[in-house]
C-alpha cells in the first residue's frame, strides 16, 4: 500500500498541475466556477488512466472509467466548497485558492478510488515491490 500511496501522491502532482494549468486558461474566458468545473472533469479522465496503469496496476475497462467519477466526487465537493470559501468569504484571491482547496481532500479521494480501482473482494493489490 505504501508503493500505491506514494504513486498515488506522484500522479496527484501531475494532475494538479494539470488541472491548474487548464484551470488558469479557461479563467481566461469564464468564471471560476466554470473555470473549475472544466478543468476538473478534463483532468479527471487523465487522472484515471494514470491511476490504473501506475498505481493500481488494473487494467482500464469502461464500468472502472464510469465509475471513477465517484472517486473524485469527495474532491470536487471538498475542493469547490474549499473554493468558495477562499475566494468569497476569505476574499483571498481566484488565483491561487484552487491549490489550497485541493489539499483537503486528498486523503479521501485516495480511499474511494482504491475503491473504485481495485476488484471486489481483494482489499489490497498486493505487489511484491510494495514491501
Amino acid at each position: 500500500m505504501s508503493r500505491q500511496l506514494l504513486t498515488f501522491a506522484v500522479i496527484g502532482v501531475v494532475n494538479t498541475g494539470t488541472y491548474y494549468g487548464l484551470y488558469l486558461l479557461f479563467l481566461l474566458w469564464v468564471p471560476y466556477l466554470v473555470a473549475h468545473v472544466l478543468a476538473t472533469a478534463l483532468s479527471m479522465v487523465g487522472s484515471f488512466f494514470l491511476n490504473a496503469r501506475f498505481t493500481y496496476r488494473t487494467p482500464p475497462t469502461w464500468r472502472k472509467f464510469l465509475l471513477f467519477p465517484l472517486s473524485n466526487a469527495t474532491n470536487f465537493v471538498v475542493t469547490t466548497i474549499g473554493l468558495y470559501v477562499i475566494v468569497d468569504i476569505l476574499h483571498a484571491g481566484s488565483r491561487f485558492a484552487p491549490l489550497l482547496a485541493s489539499l483537503w481532500a486528498i486523503p479521501a479521494t485516495f480511499v474511494v478510488s482504491r475503491w473504485v480501482m481495485l476488484p471486489k473482494g481483494a482489499p489490497y493489490n498486493l505487489d511484491p515491490n510494495d514491501v
